[in-house]
Protein backbone atom coordinates (compact mmCIF):
# COMPACT_ATOMS: atom_id res chain seq x y z
CA UNK A 1 0.00 0.00 0.00
CA UNK A 2 1.51 3.36 -1.13
CA UNK A 3 0.12 6.96 0.16
CA UNK A 4 1.19 10.50 -0.99
CA UNK A 5 2.26 12.84 1.90
CA UNK A 6 0.23 16.57 1.04
CA UNK A 7 2.20 19.94 1.20
CA UNK A 8 1.09 19.95 4.64
CA UNK A 9 3.31 16.79 5.52
CA UNK A 10 0.11 14.42 6.13
CA UNK A 11 -0.56 10.88 4.85
CA UNK A 12 -3.95 9.08 5.20
CA UNK A 13 -3.65 5.29 6.91
CA UNK A 14 -5.29 3.18 4.76
CA UNK A 15 -8.58 1.67 6.33
CA UNK A 16 -7.16 -2.22 6.49
CA UNK A 17 -4.41 -0.21 8.88
CA UNK A 18 -6.43 1.56 10.91
CA UNK A 19 -8.91 -1.16 11.63
CA UNK A 20 -6.06 -3.64 12.36
CA UNK A 21 -4.09 -1.33 15.02
CA UNK A 22 -7.71 0.01 16.15
CA UNK A 23 -6.96 3.44 15.51
CA UNK A 24 -9.76 5.35 15.11
CA UNK A 25 -11.03 8.94 15.55
CA UNK A 26 -8.55 11.11 18.31
CA UNK A 27 -6.16 7.86 18.40
CA UNK A 28 -2.36 8.55 18.75
CA UNK A 29 0.12 7.28 16.75
CA UNK A 30 3.71 7.50 16.83
CA UNK A 31 6.54 6.83 13.88
CA UNK A 32 9.69 4.91 14.74
CA UNK A 33 12.27 4.71 12.37
CA UNK A 34 13.88 1.62 11.37
CA UNK A 35 16.64 0.06 9.72
CA UNK A 36 13.88 -0.62 6.97
CA UNK A 37 12.00 1.88 6.88
CA UNK A 38 9.09 3.53 9.39
CA UNK A 39 6.69 1.96 11.63
CA UNK A 40 3.80 3.22 12.90
CA UNK A 41 2.78 2.18 16.36
CA UNK A 42 -0.70 3.23 17.64
CA UNK A 43 -0.09 4.45 21.77
CA UNK A 44 -1.98 3.22 23.92
CA UNK A 45 -5.77 4.03 23.77
CA UNK A 46 -8.84 2.88 25.93
CA UNK A 47 -10.39 0.39 24.86
CA UNK A 48 -12.44 -2.51 26.97
CA UNK A 49 -10.95 -5.50 28.46
CA UNK A 50 -13.27 -7.61 25.75
CA UNK A 51 -11.42 -6.26 23.00
CA UNK A 52 -8.02 -5.82 24.75
CA UNK A 53 -8.75 -10.02 25.36
CA UNK A 54 -9.72 -10.32 21.57
CA UNK A 55 -6.88 -8.62 20.60
CA UNK A 56 -4.20 -10.62 22.88
CA UNK A 57 -5.45 -13.68 21.73
CA UNK A 58 -5.23 -13.01 17.91
CA UNK A 59 -1.66 -12.13 18.90
CA UNK A 60 -1.01 -15.78 20.56
CA UNK A 61 -2.26 -17.13 17.54
CA UNK A 62 -0.42 -15.67 14.96
CA UNK A 63 2.39 -16.41 17.23
CA UNK A 64 1.95 -20.20 18.03
CA UNK A 65 4.67 -22.60 17.06
CA UNK A 66 7.35 -19.75 16.01
CA UNK A 67 8.97 -20.54 19.36
CA UNK A 68 11.72 -24.06 18.47
CA UNK A 69 12.38 -24.86 22.07
CA UNK A 70 14.64 -27.91 20.15
CA UNK A 71 13.31 -30.71 22.43
CA UNK A 72 13.34 -29.10 25.80
CA UNK A 73 11.13 -29.07 28.05
CA UNK A 74 9.65 -25.89 29.75
CA UNK A 75 11.83 -26.26 32.83
CA UNK A 76 14.91 -27.00 31.01
CA UNK A 77 14.36 -23.90 28.59
CA UNK A 78 13.84 -21.72 31.94
CA UNK A 79 16.87 -22.69 33.10
CA UNK A 80 19.13 -22.40 30.06
CA UNK A 81 17.37 -19.04 29.73
CA UNK A 82 18.54 -18.09 33.57
CA UNK A 83 21.60 -19.52 33.28
CA UNK A 84 24.00 -21.71 36.42
CA UNK A 85 22.25 -20.64 39.75
CA UNK A 86 24.82 -22.43 41.90
CA UNK A 87 26.13 -19.35 43.09
CA UNK A 88 23.06 -17.81 44.62
CA UNK A 89 23.45 -16.64 47.93
CA UNK A 90 19.86 -17.57 48.86
CA UNK A 91 18.96 -17.24 52.41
Amino acid sequence: MTTRVTTKGQVTIPEEIRDRLGIGPGSEVEFLATEDGVRVVAVSENISEEEASRRFSRLLDHMAGTLDLGGMTTDEYTEWLRGPRENLDID
